[in-house]
């Protein structure tokens, strides 16, 4: 009998990834891609997935508990890949609750129908989280699977709830879970909030390159094509009820990581060395801005056999290359609701 994976939140950047991947790989599952279209979910994502035997998409809010458990019901779904989330934290201070309708009531909707369902079986939920629960790094150490949760923000905060909620229904109701907690990821598909493609569509537009405070506050890069390896393991050989790490080994500062995207695109658009530094633009931090994030992947790498295949060096130059010879994904998807938001959240 087909297996029925659920994969939320499947039309957007990291989702699209995952569902390509396994739809590929895994032609003996039945993938169910289930996707609000927010702003920032794109079915052109996926628009090589139409027409596969094993790939079905649903348009469905999580935060409707009705429409959660039909689907669940209709497909008989046997595992969960939960990506679906609201995930900008300039947002979530703007619009906390929809952040908490979204991530906290929408995985409690995504839980419940499990539960119900699952009565007996081979089935995981896999709540895939953010490094930005574990709160603020100082100058040294990394975050492991043991470090206390400390949100910062409605974003990380509704992450690290909907997190405490997978691990309370593995504990209460024996709900097979597994979670992981990942770094910053980049590359092709990611919606021009992000920093990475942010920056790379104002320099193609010569528009100016907002960068928050002083540009100190450090980050580690995730190659989206490492991260989708890392899941695919964790999915099939995770510990029940574990967590586990996934980092990149990429720590750039925001400032750092600008230049040497300025310097690219430079080289790439066949401009004099200096011409999109030119456009960096300091402006006022945003509150609560921490200093800095770390992954200690060591757990995974110890345990599963993970390791990032891809540096930064060639990681930022395939994203780069992407959005350059993509620039109609790009200018479809830069109109109306998200050019309100982008001078809401960016004014000088």
């Amino acid at each position: 009998m087909q297996k029925s994976i659920l994969i939320t939140g499947g039309a957007g950047f990291i989702g699209s990834h995952v569902v390509r991947h396994f739809v590929h790989k895994y032609p003996e599952y039945r993938i169910i891609v289930l996707d609000k279209l927010t702003y920032a979910g794109n079915l052109a994502n996926l628009g090589d997935m139409e027409g596969k035997a094993n790939y079905c998409f649903e348009k469905t809010d999580i935060a409707d508990e009705t429409a959660v458990s039909e689907i669940f019901a209709k497909h008989q779904v046997d595992a969960v890949l939960h990506l679906a989330a609201e995930s900008h934290v300039d947002r979530s201070i703007t619009h906390p609750l929809e952040f908490i309708q979204t991530n906290v009531i929408g995985t409690a909707n995504l839980l419940n129908a499990a539960r119900k369902l699952w009565t007996s079986g081979d089935h995981l939920f896999y709540q895939i989280s953010t490094d930005e629960v574990y709160g603020s790094l100082g100058a040294e150490g990394k975050f492991t699977e043991r470090t206390p949760y400390d949100p910062r923000s409605p974003y990380s905060a509704s992450k690290a709830s909907a997190d405490h909620f997978v691990r309370a229904y593995g504990h209460t109701y024996g709900l097979p879970v597994v979670l992981s907690n990942c770094s910053n990821n980049y590359g092709p598909f990611q919606f021009p909030e992000k920093l990475i493609p942010l920056m790379i569509n104002n320099i193609i537009q010569e528009k100016p390159l907002p960068v928050y405070g002083d540009g100190s506050n450090v980050r580690d890069w995730l190659w989206v094509g490492d991260h989708v390896k890392a899941i695919d393991l964790i999915f099939h050989q995770g510990k029940n009820g574990e967590t586990y790490n996934i980092g990149g080994d990429n720590e750039l500062s925001n400032l750092r990581l600008l230049h040497i995207l300025c310097d690219k695109m430079d080289q790439k658009l066949d401009k004099s060395r200096g011409t999109a530094r030119k456009l960096i633009t300091f402006i006022k931090d945003r509150p609560g801005h921490d200093k800095r994030y770390a992954i200690d992947a060591g757990k995974l790498k110890t345990e599963l056999g993970w390791r990032p295949e891809t540096d930064f060096e060639n990681g930022i130059e395939q994203t780069i290359d992407w959005y350059l010879s993509n620039r109609e994904w790009l200018e479809n998807i830069i109109s109306g609701e998200y050019m309100h938001y982008y001078q809401q959240q960016y004014h000088t």
